[in-house]
């Protein structure tokens, strides 16, 4: 007979856990998402933490992530201070070994030769994080990403190296008797194939931690922090796009407060052609939730007129919403709190966030809140990434044709007009989307690519339609390849289909004679063009 599987409770889902502390790298939410892949709750703070702060959470391990100073720099972070004798294991990542390394004794400069990229590493010694690594007469040679300009010059006392490359004599050092482990190369990133297991040898076999973290455990938490968030009485309206992030939120939230939750969603006409149409048949009419439907179209594109800035658009765009959400909630009445679906990848490029990371753009649902909002916030997936939230979806029976649906931003086709919006290149561009769609389904892609989508550009371009000259406007085509949304690379499409794309944007959508292809990664590059 087989055995019947224990629940978690909530207070156990939180039991064992590895805490991480940022420095400021992109990466650094990539470290708790490989985390959460081994089923291990995780939780990421910033590198300013106090002490004992970090004493009364009480982790099973500690990470500490990479970071763009440098250890000998004025004012460079290094971590809160007793971090080394808590007595747990503690793994150092690139800038997080250079900090366990200048702290504990040793010594760190500059680097001869930069390491950016793709470098091998030779394993001087297996076992504890190289556990199942196997090599030849106990060494081997493995791919790993490097982004560093100093280097290991001195090891700490007690330390031993673990791993070289080329360029770094120590690319890996332990002391094991303490359970202090260094990395220079980053074993987040997809680009380091061994650094899944390096990151499992960690936080299972080193920091002892058992595998309880999972979505099924998440969902019965969540709803059981909204009950207590919102009360017995309280009211809630949430911000919905009909997108997998809020959808999820939505229900989420109908499960835990039933009818006291409203959903509202804005029509702010910058949606995909029959968008809005689809949003209300799907949720009012199939799931049965109280629906809000506001068609907002002409109060947005007024106050949109004339702007061409990203930035201006985003932050217009947000405080445009939070208006309307209040209003709403002002009219339904006795409503207190705002829900909405803002993600990992959301907070880490919108704000220095858990860190001294660069800021790479608003969101509109973060970055464009208003300092004074009268609505509390709910933000149930904050700590989530995409595809985390497609496996809450599943498991709270949310339809497959939204959890498996591409993300489509916030503030919507307005960053993928690259100009001013206006009522004809909204048109223009919900034609030339809506085909690429059409085409990226047809052809069995839509699935396997992250997003798929046209952009609008500022520039025309001579063309030839019959025996006459044109002088129109210029369509890009985006494809990526992600995982979570914080790395992407372009998707090779084949031929034919971009083919038949370009064919059929260019003989269908008046206004339009040329169509590019965009060849860009993230980085450098964003997903999205704005």
């Amino acid at each position: 007979m087989a055995e019947k599987k224990k629940t978690t409770t909530a207070r156990e889902l939180h039991s064992e856990k590895v805490l991480i502390l940022d420095f400021g790298s992109q990466y650094t939410q990539l470290i708790a998402r490989r985390v959460r892949e081994e089923k291990v709750y995780c939780e990421i703070w910033p590198c300013t933490a106090k002490p004992a702060a970090v004493r009364r959470f009480n982790p099973r391990g500690v990470i500490l992530s990479g970071g763009p100073a440098s250890v000998y720099d004025e004012a460079a972070p290094l971590g809160p201070k007793g971090v080394f004798e808590l007595g747990v294991p503690v793994l150092g990542i690139c800038y997080g070994m250079q900090v366990m390394a200048h702290t504990l004794g040793g010594e760190v400069g500059h680097a001869r030769g930069r390491e950016y990229g793709r470098a091998h590493l030779e394993i001087l010694r297996r076992g504890g994080l190289f556990h199942g690594l196997s090599g030849k007469s106990g060494e081997s040679s493995d791919v790993v990403w490097m982004s560093h300009g100093d280097k290991i010059n001195v090891l700490p006392k007690g330390f031993r190296p673990l791993a070289r490359t080329a360029n770094a004599p120590v690319a890996a050092m332990a002391d094991v008797k303490r359970k202090l482990f260094g990395l220079q190369f980053h074993p987040e990133v997809v680009h380091t194939p061994i650094g899944t297991r390096i990151l499992e040898n960690f936080v299972r076999r080193i920091c002892g931690c058992r595998p309880i973290w999972d979505m099924k455990s998440f969902v019965d938490y969540t709803i059981a922090s909204v009950r207590r968030q919102v009360g017995k009485n309280g009211r809630v309206v949430c911000a919905l796009s009909g997108g997998v992030d809020s959808s999820v939120v939505a229900l989420l939230l109908h499960r835990a407060i039933g009818d006291r939750l409203t959903c509202i969603f804005v029509d702010n006409g910058l949606l995909r052609r029959n968008e809005a149409e689809e949003v209300v048949r799907t949720f009012r009419d199939h799931l049965h939730l109280n629906l809000d439907h506001v068609d907002a179209a002409r109060r947005f594109l007024r106050q949109l007129k004339g702007v061409v800035d990203p930035e201006k658009k985003r932050k217009i765009i947000g405080r445009e919403f939070i208006k309307i959400f209040e209003e709403e909630a002002k009219r339904i009445g006795k409503v207190h709190f705002l829900a909405q679906g803002t993600l990992y990848p959301d907070v880490i490029e919108s704000v220095s966030f858990k860190g001294p990371a660069a800021v790479i753009k608003s969101h509109h649902n973060v970055g464009g809140l208003p300092e004074v909002m009268k609505l509390k916030l709910i933000e149930p997936l904050r700590e989530l990434f995409k595809d985390e939230v497609r496996i809450v979806g599943r498991e709270i029976g949310l339809p497959e044709e939204i959890v498996h649906r591409q993300p489509f931003p916030g503030p919507g086709l307005a960053i993928r007009i690259i100009d001013e919006v206006t009522d004809e290149n909204l048109e223009l561009l919900r034609a030339a989307d809506a085909i690429i769609t059409e085409e990226v389904v047809k052809a069995g892609l839509y699935r396997e690519i992250w997003q798929s989508f046209a952009v609008l550009l500022p520039v025309r371009s001579v063309g030839v339609m019959g025996d006459f000259r044109t002088y129109e406007k210029v369509v890009a085509v985006r494809a990526v390849h992600s995982r979570d949304g914080m790395t992407a690379d372009w998707v090779a499409l084949p031929a034919r289909i971009l083919r038949r794309i370009s064919n059929r944007i260019i003989n269908e959508v008046r206004g339009v004679n040329r169509v590019v292809y965009d060849i860009s990664s993230k980085p450098p590059s964003t997903i999205e063009w704005e």
